[in-house]
């Protein structure tokens, strides 16, 4: 489908991989991939499983572009911002197999999903902003705010705390550790189980359950537009 985002399609279970260089950078690009993935894996009915390279499921947005204008920033994050309210609002369930590191926009992915996998392994998950120089923006802090454990959320996004993959089970970044040689097939697993729900009813209910959280990201996304630092 995209040389940035590959679309494998079998029995009702679409796999999008991400593949864009060492770290699968987001960049504006990338993005305009995984909708249109995403755009297909609805036309298709099909469950999604988003993972990346072995070792990283991405390590947060092309700082290239972050750092070329405070124009284009905003246009990314905010990108990248709609991008994370679509995937929880799709009307499918949306698992995220995650093959080591999970940085930043990468961990937000994890955030974003309906069920998160994660593996064994000397790996970092969580959100590092304010370790780079960024201040977090608006869209972030809140989807950490609802997603994390109440814990984790100011350790995470104001220590700019890393964690192992246990660890990011305990946050709340992920839901489940398996072997990196298991990652695959524990997800297919998830994905055959979860086709077996009423779509209709888990759309429905997504939608209802996340109603407040859908309509607080709207808002801050807009907050975020009128940033200029």
């Amino acid at each position: 489908m995209s040389d940035l985002i590959s679309y494998h399609l079998d029995d009702g279970i679409a796999t999008l991989t991400l593949n864009n260089g060492k770290v699968n950078a987001i960049s504006p690009d990338m993005v305009a991939a995984f909708n249109a993935a995403l755009d297909r894996a609805e036309q298709d009915h099909a469950v999604v499983i988003v993972t990346g390279q072995p070792g990283i499921l991405s390590g947060g947005y092309d700082l290239k572009v972050m750092t070329s204008s405070p124009e284009n920033a905003v246009a990314l994050v905010t990108a990248g911002s709609t991008l994370a309210r679509r995937l929880l609002a799709h009307p499918y369930p949306v698992i995220v197999a995650c093959p080591g590191h999970a940085i930043a926009k990468g961990a937000f992915l994890l955030l974003s999903a309906d069920y998160r996998i994660g593996v064994e392994g000397p790996f970092h998950i969580g959100l590092n902003e304010v370790q780079i120089g960024m201040t977090m923006h608006h869209a972030g802090i809140e989807l950490a705010r609802d997603r994390l454990r109440k814990s984790a959320f100011h350790r995470s996004v104001i220590n700019g705390e890393l964690f192992d993959p246990q660890g990011a089970v305990d946050a709340g970044f992920l839901d489940k550790v398996v072997e990196p040689g298991q990652l695959l097939d524990t997800a297919l697993a998830a994905a055959q189980q979860l086709k077996k729900l009423n779509m209709a009813a888990h759309r429905n209910t997504k939608l209802k359950a996340r109603e407040g959280l859908l309509a607080t990201l709207q808002h801050a996304i807009e907050q975020d537009k009128q940033y200029k630092g």
